[in-house]
């Protein structure tokens, strides 16, 4: 499973990077996710720490690499909230 980085830019809120298979995830705030293939390492370090993370995915990804539409994994808001007010050790 491709670990997600949390980000809050623009229309984004997560991303990941599958480096054996070269495949970006993208994800966003409307709950769907794009599948970029043939996405090079460098692609990926770059966008992963930029300051501009919107504006690099429009201007390096989104339209330089074709997209397979998806959903995202997202949890729900009451989950991520329940998780939040765990007592400790409660799984």
């Amino acid at each position: 499973m491709m670990e997600m980085k949390k980000i809050n830019a623009g229309k984004l809120r997560a991303i990941g990077y599958d480096s054996r298979e070269r495949m970006l995830r993208v994800e966003f705030d409307d709950g769907s996710a794009i599948d970029y293939s043939g996405v090079s390492a460098d692609i990926w370090n770059r966008f992963s720490t930029t300051g501009a993370a919107w504006s690099f995915y429009r201007d390096n990804i989104e339209e330089e690499f074709t997209g397979r539409r998806g959903r995202a994994q997202v949890q729900s808001k009451r989950s991520e909230l329940e998780d939040l007010f765990k007592a400790p050790g409660e799984e």
